[in-house]
């Protein structure tokens, strides 16, 4: 990610943090007042923790939000895409990590078990993690006899090929966790929601294998932006 002069060049004639008044501080407030009561600059300051030469952790995450860039798009950030804002890469690293978190909690839900009975409720559940990733990633979702969730694991990384997204490894967690069902959802970084030649031939070669295995599959999705495709819907099964 390329940023503008502006993104990087350090202000000066700053104060940090420890002198302001107590009621100012982002971690004091918190403290007193609760995460929600915090703006985004503030809770993004928390977890910068320290600013650099002339400019407090607070500066650097207004800046981070500077040009219109939204918390949305600041959360697909690589750990270098912080360093070059000059946040170090212990906390650049713990940044990320802490988004990641974010969207794993959005993936993996309540930890109530989740029923799939549509297209739109596996959108739901994994748009948000992966509509927006820069590489493709292949999931499972594993289902009870009641379609019920009882677990989802990433397959594979990496453009799908055949070679690549093989149903030994497809099918693998199915039959270790004994699922009735499951549904494969992969995205894709074009923001395009229609299938692949490739995605059709993989999608009738999971479902063949599940037919042997007596593991029937649901469905495959495909996640894309703000849309989806589902295969089933499709009729390419």
């Amino acid at each position: 990610m390329t940023l503008s002069p502006s993104d990087r060049k350090p202000a000066t004639g700053h104060s940090t943090i420890k002198e302001w008044p107590e009621d100012d501080r982002p971690r004091e407030r918190l403290k007193g007042q609760g995460a929600r009561s915090l703006s985004e600059a503030e809770l993004l300051a928390i977890l910068i923790r320290t600013g650099a030469k002339g400019i407090t952790a607070l500066d650097l995450a207004r800046r981070l939000l500077s040009n219109g860039r939204s918390l949305h798009e600041i959360a697909q950030f690589a750990v270098g895409d912080f360093q070059e804002f000059g946040i170090g890469e212990a906390r650049a690293s713990a940044i990320v990590a802490a988004f990641e978190l974010a969207r794993r909690i959005l993936v993996h839900g309540t930890g109530v078990q989740m029923s799939f009975n549509a297209p739109e409720d596996v959108a739901k559940t994994f748009g948000p993690r992966l509509k927006d990733l820069q590489q493709e990633e292949f999931w499972i979702l594993l289902l009870n006899a009641a379609n019920k969730s009882i677990g989802q694991r990433m397959v594979t990384r990496g453009t799908l090929t055949s070679s690549l997204v093989h149903p030994r490894e497809c099918f693998h967690e199915a039959i270790k966790q004994r699922a009735a069902s499951v549904i494969f959802i992969h995205n894709h970084p074009s923001g395009n929601p229609e299938p692949s030649q490739e995605d059709i031939v993989i999608t009738k070669q999971l479902v063949e294998s599940g037919r042997v295995l007596g593991i029937p599959v649901h469905d495959h999705i495909i996640v894309a932006g703000n849309g989806f495709t589902s295969m089933a819907e499709r009729k390419l099964l």
